[in-house]
Formats: structure tokens, C-alpha cells, sequence
């Protein structure tokens, strides 16, 4: 019993190992509130979960936050702020409050995957770097106390000011001054597991750089090659540059196990009169190459294939933060929850979005219309529906009680109504339809006895810079890990349990 029991434990370290591999790079969404014509929280988890956003990040532990984020199934990454810092590194009590009052009312049903402890700390005028480790240290004692430091990962964010060079990659190095700083935090980041995280603007290097740094290159349209030259690797992107700096930095410290995640990346759609590059058109291209980067799993050239989780900044645009106005204007959605730009969550491009709903249409004048996908779950065509028929401006009266489109009554019909009005009148575009993947496009009329869908008699396609490729792995993968890899973890998995295990 005790062999077949040690068998076992194994065996399930190994299935866990496995699970983790198969996870796949992330795009998550920062969740600032330095504004005051935001929406409620509740309406930011409606529009969050709408657009099929899976994780997000905030900088405090807002209660109204927390609640709002329950039960949706969206992954949170909250923070503790500098200004806490000092209190949190002085009395492990503080902290202990805190993660009674703060975070265990609201978990699991609110799912808290990580805490940063601090942000962007070598940034700031007053000496607080001093502060994080003691801090971070009382916070992972907390979250032992109550079982919970295996389920909620802890780490500080930093600016790439945090390098004293980032070109070429492989030269990338960390600030000495930082130095006593760093060194325990990636003892700790190491020893726990947790990633170094780090915000990354390709945007600021181009606009304080245009002379050294191309707008392709900073926006993934490059169409020449940056080439490292002590290690011969390419670069095509700007960002890929930037993460491998910090990789290659890690390592000249000897901590090659630490992974990077980007906590905060992304574009403003409007600036200055001399801040150019920030427009609309520049935002959605970044954001939605950056969408198809992730999500193809391509890793970087120092580390290709290496899962990478990455945070849009931001949500909103926020009108109470200072400086320059591109600073206000990095959200993808404007206060009254209109996108500022068309930005595709579900990684689909139009062409997978057109054989998917079988239109065969080449001249683009056959109708078509926009219905809800019979697979989507019922949680998410209710908020698309809610949303549709709020902030989507849509006439939701003919699926009322006693009106001609409210039978059958359930949720898909009253969606597919719903949808198809919002497609038809934002020109029936497929980002139109789109609708967090619970939307597909149909070329047969779905009208019955008297409920009447409307259409427009066009059939747009976006433009290629406006969706995210499908990340699609070949048949030689599976869970974008050799199948070979696969089944030798899945043998290894079987030869582990004994009969009597199993």
C-alpha cells in the first residue's frame, strides 16, 4: 500500500507537470480606475466576460472589484500598492488583517491566481525597493497560514528601466544600482516559482527614439530584421527584443529557471500634437499583432516555444492620470464602453471566421446575418445579450413578452436577435459579430413567421489588422509540445499506477 500510495503521489506530480504544459500562452487585460466617469465594476466584469477576457489585472484589492469578478471564471491578478508597502514590511499582523478582511470573504469564488507586491519600485522618487521584500516576505507567511500559498503566486512588477542596457538582447543587463534590491527578489522569485514580471512599451522607445527605432519594428509590421550579433538570433519585433534582454539578464545572474510575464504592455490611440505615433489605427495594430504573437505560442528567439502570459494595458482610458495625453488614452474602451477600436479577444481571424460559418460568398453583396452559436455556454450568451441590448445600443423590443421575436424563449434566439440588429447596424463587419466567440456569421436567413432580422445586404470582411490568427498547432503537436513528448509523459503516467492504484 505504501508503494502503490508513493506510485501515486508521482504519478500525479507528473499529470500536473503535463496540465501545466498544456496551458498556452495567455492575453489578459489591465483594470485601471484612475478616472471618475468609469462604469461600476460590475459593468467592467460584464464587458470583460463579453469579450471572452479570461484574465485580468488590478493594482489594489478593491472589495467592489473583487465582488464583482466572482464567479465568472476570470483569473485576477491584484496588487498591493506602494503606498501599502511600509505597512505591510513593518507588522506581519497588517498583513494578516488584511488577507482576512480583504481576500478571504471574496476566494475562491473571486479567483485570485497572483498579488504584486509593489509596482515599478526603482521608478519612484522616495527609497520604498527596501520595503518589497519584507513585504512580500509577511505576505506569503499569510497566505501559508491559511493554505494558500501553492494557489497564489507573489512577485513585484518593474519598468524595463529596471536594465542598464537592453541592446542586443544578449547584452541585456540589470541596473546595478538596483542590485541589492534584485538580488533577493529573484532568490524569492526563484525559490517560490513565481514570474519576474515586467510593463514593456515598444511605443515609448519609438516616440523618445524615432532616429534608432522604425515604427514597423515597434508595431510587428517590420518588414527588415534586427540581428543580435554575439548570438546571431533575428528579431522582428521590437517586444521580443525587449523580453529577451531581460531573459539574458536573468541568466548573467545565474537564475535560468525564472520565467518572464509582461504585465503590462500596449498603445495609446491618441496623443500629444507631437506624440504621432499615438493613434487609433497604430493601437490596433500593435494590440491585435500582439494578440497574434501570444497566442500562436511562438516564444521569442532566445526562447522559442516558451509560454508567455501577457496584459493589454488598458481597459479604459483614464481621464485622471497625469502627464502627457496619450497617458489617458490607452484603453480599448471608452468610459461609456464603446471600443475605441475594433480589438478581436478570440484569436480568430477573419478567414477562420468565414469557413467557420460557411459564406461563400466572393463579391461581397450576398446578405448575410449574425446568430449565436448553439455551443456557447448560457453564462456567456446572457452577457452578450445584456450587453448588446445596454451598452451595445441595440432595440431589444421585439424579444419581449407578447412581441413576434420573444417565442422560442431562451436565450439563443433572443441573442441571435439581439446580435444580428448590433451586426447589421455597425455595417456588418465580422468584428460586428464577434461578440467574445459566441456570435457566427450565417448566409440563410434566420427570420420566422413574423420576427423579421434585418439586414444591411452587405457581407464586409475587416481588414487583416484587426483580428488575431487563430492559434492552431499541426498535427505534430499537442498542447504545442510534440506529440512524441506527449505520450511518453502519458505512458510514464500509466506505468506509475499499479493495479491496485487504480
Amino acid at each position: 500500500m505504501g508503494s502503490g500510495f508513493f506510485r501515486l503521489i508521482i504519478a500525479t506530480s507528473l499529470l500536473l507537470t503535463l496540465l501545466d504544459v498544456c496551458r498556452g500562452s495567455t492575453i489578459g487585460i489591465c483594470y485601471g480606475r484612475n478616472a471618475d466617469d468609469l462604469p461600476t465594476p460590475d459593468k467592467a466584469a460584464q464587458l470583460v466576460q463579453l469579450h471572452n477576457i479570461k484574465y485580468v489585472r488590478i493594482y489594489d484589492s478593491n472589495i467592489q472589484v473583487l465582488k464583482a469578478f466572482a464567479n465568472t471564471g476570470v483569473e485576477l491578478m491584484i496588487g498591493v500598492p506602494n503606498s501599502d508597502l511600509l505597512a505591510f514590511s513593518q507588522f506581519q499582523s497588517n498583513v494578516d488583517t488584511w488577507l482576512k478582511n480583504s481576500i478571504l470573504p471574496y476566494y475562491p469564488a473571486t479567483k485570485i491566481t497572483y498579488i504584486t507586491v509593489g509596482a515599478e519600485v526603482t521608478e519612484s522618487s522616495s527609497n520604498i525597493s527596501a520595503q518589497v521584500m519584507p513585504a512580500m516576505r509577511n505576505v506569503l507567511t499569510a497566505l501559508k497560514k491559511v493554505g494558500l500559498s501553492k494557489k497564489i503566486k507573489l512577485s513585484s512588477t518593474h519598468s524595463l528601466g529596471v536594465l542598464s542596457r537592453s541592446f542586443p538582447p544578449s547584452a541585456g543587463a540589470f541596473n546595478s544600482s538596483h542590485a541589492s534590491f534584485l538580488k533577493p527578489l529573484l532568490e524569492f522569485l526563484a525559490e517560490n516559482q513565481s514570474p519576474f514580471m515586467v510593463d514593456i512599451y515598444p511605443y515609448y522607445a519609438y516616440r523618445d527614439s524615432p532616429s534608432n527605432v522604425t515604427l514597423d519594428y515597434a508595431l510587428f509590421d517590420a518588414s527588415s530584421e534586427v540581428i543580435d550579433p554575439n548570438t546571431g538570433l533575428v528579431y522582428t519585433n521590437m517586444l521580443d527584443a525587449q523580453i529577451d534582454a531581460i531573459y539574458y539578464a536573468l541568466m548573467a545572474l545565474n537564475f535560468k529557471t525564472i520565467k518572464v510575464m509582461i504585465t503590462e504592455t500596449g498603445w495609446p490611440s491618441k496623443g500629444s500634437p507631437k506624440e504621432t505615433a499615438a493613434t487609433p489605427d497604430n493601437a490596433q495594430t500593435y494590440n491585435t499583432n500582439l494578440i497574434r504573437h501570444v497566442i500562436n505560442d511562438t516564444g521569442t528567439p532566445a526562447k522559442p516555444g516558451e509560454r508567455l502570459d501577457v496584459y493589454i494595458f488598458s481597459l479604459f482610458n483614464e481621464n485622471r492620470k497625469p502627464g502627457l495625453e496619450s497617458e489617458r488614452n490607452w484603453g480599448l474602451f471608452y468610459p461609456d464602453q464603446t471600443s475605441v477600436y475594433n480589438l478581436d479577444f478570440t484569436g480568430k481571424s477573419s478567414v477562420d471566421m468565414i469557413t467557420e460559418t460557411n459564406v461563400t460568398s466572393s463579391n461581397g453583396t450576398t446578405p448575410t446575418w449574425c446568430i449565436a452559436s448553439s455551443k456557447a455556454s448560457e453564462l456567456d450568451l446572457q452577457n452578450a445579450l445584456d450587453w448588446a441590448c445596454g451598452p451595445g445600443n441595440v432595440d431589444c423590443r421585439a424579444i419581449q413578452p407578447s412581441q413576434p421575436c420573444f417565442e422560442p424563449d431562451n436565450t439563443v434566439s433572443h441573442a441571435s436577435y439581439a446580435f444580428n440588429n448590433y451586426y447589421q447596424q455597425n455595417g456588418a463587419t465580422e468584428i460586428a459579430c464577434s461578440f467574445g466567440g459566441t456570435g457566427i456569421k450565417v448566409d440563410k436567413n434566420p427570420s420566422y413567421d413574423n420576427c423579421i432580422y434585418m439586414t444591411t445586404g452587405s457581407n464586409k470582411t475587416v481588414p487583416s489588422n484587426t483580428t488575431a490568427i487563430s492559434s492552431t498547432s499541426s498535427s505534430s503537436t499537442m498542447c504545442g509540445v510534440p506529440v512524441w513528448i506527449f505520450s511518453c509523459f502519458l505512458v510514464t503516467f500509466m506505468s506509475l499506477l499499479s493495479p491496485e492504484t487504480r
